[in-house]
């Protein structure tokens, strides 16, 4: 259970300790002669990341018990 313990704390602190991060920002409006440039909006990053995150636990946890079945098992 110990060898669980320290990286799972690791994993839970990187991932309540990161940052927002932004893309590159879009120019101001009226820039190099263009005034109806405005805001398109960002990256579309939202849905395929809760997928990722979704199978990511998915994995872990079957890591998790297979690890502790054997465990078991001895």
């Amino acid at each position: 259970m110990k060898k669980f313990f320290i990286p799972l704390v690791i994993s839970i602190g990187l991932m309540l300790g990161t940052t927002d991060v932004f893309s590159q920002p879009p120019p101001p409006p009226g820039e190099h002669g263009d005034p109806g440039n405005q805001n398109a909006g960002s990256a579309p990053i939202g849905g395929g990341l809760f997928i990722l995150l979704g199978l990511g636990a998915a994995y872990g946890g079957r890591k998790l018990y297979q690890s502790y079945k054997e465990e078991l098992e001895d």
